[in-house]
C-alpha cells in the first residue's frame, strides 16, 4: 500500500509575490503540482493541501487529517521560512501532532524539493 502524503503550503492565489522576485502564481502553481506528480510517480499517494489564509489554516488541515491518515505531512517552505507567518507555521505543527500523532512531519526547501523531504521521512 502507498504511503499517504499530504503537501500543506499556501494556494498560489494567496502568495505576496513581492517577496519572492520572479515567481509568479502559474510558475508556483506548476512547480507545485511538479512535485504533486512527482511524489505519485515514486509510488507515494500525495495530495496538495492548500491553505487559503492564517485564520482558516489550522481549521483546513485539522480537517483534512480528520478525514485520512498520512504518514507524512510536508509543510511548505513558504509558511515555514515567511517570517510574517511563524504563528500559523506553528499552529500547524502542533495540528499536525495533535491530530496526525503518528505521522511524520517533514519540510522542503522550497517547491521543487518535497520529494526529497518526504523521502527522509517516508
Amino acid at each position: 500500500m502507498a504511503k499517504k502524503v499530504m503537501l500543506v503550503g499556501w494556494h498560489p492565489s494567496v502568495v505576496n509575490y513581492d517577496k519572492w522576485p520572479g515567481l509568479t502564481p502559474e510558475k508556483l502553481e506548476a512547480a507545485l503540482r511538479a512535485d504533486e506528480k512527482k511524489l505519485n510517480d515514486l509510488g507515494y499517494d500525495a495530495e496538495i493541501g492548500f491553505i487559503y489564509s492564517g485564520e482558516t489554516a489550522t481549521e483546513q488541515l485539522e480537517k483534512s487529517l480528520k478525514e485520512n491518515a498520512y504518514d507524512v505531512v510536508l509543510i511548505g517552505a513558504g509558511v515555514r521560512k515567511d517570517d510574517d507567518h511563524f504563528l500559523v507555521f506553528e499552529k500547524l505543527v502542533n495540528i499536525v501532532h495533535e491530530h496526525a500523532p503518528k505521522a511524520r512531519i517533514a519540510f522542503n526547501t522550497g517547491p521543487t524539493d518535497s520529494d526529497v523531504a518526504v523521502q527522509r521521512w517516508a
